[in-house]
């Protein structure tokens, strides 16, 4: 695992705290929509770059 991956991953964990925490509070669901899309971008693209796969 790389240090961009594990970074991304990290972030991507981060983010998911907040659209929890977010929801909880109830904001707008388009502040915890954009949220999810950017942790789930984040999460995903930290998985790909994992060298796992190659």
């Amino acid at each position: 695992m790389t240090g961009l991956s594990t970074l991304l991953i990290v972030v991507g964990l981060f983010l998911l705290g907040g659209v929890i925490s977010f929801a909880k509070q109830g904001l707008p669901k388009g502040v915890v929509v954009l949220l999810g899309v950017a942790s789930a971008l984040c999460l995903v693209a930290g998985v790909m770059r994992w060298e796992v796969w190659s």
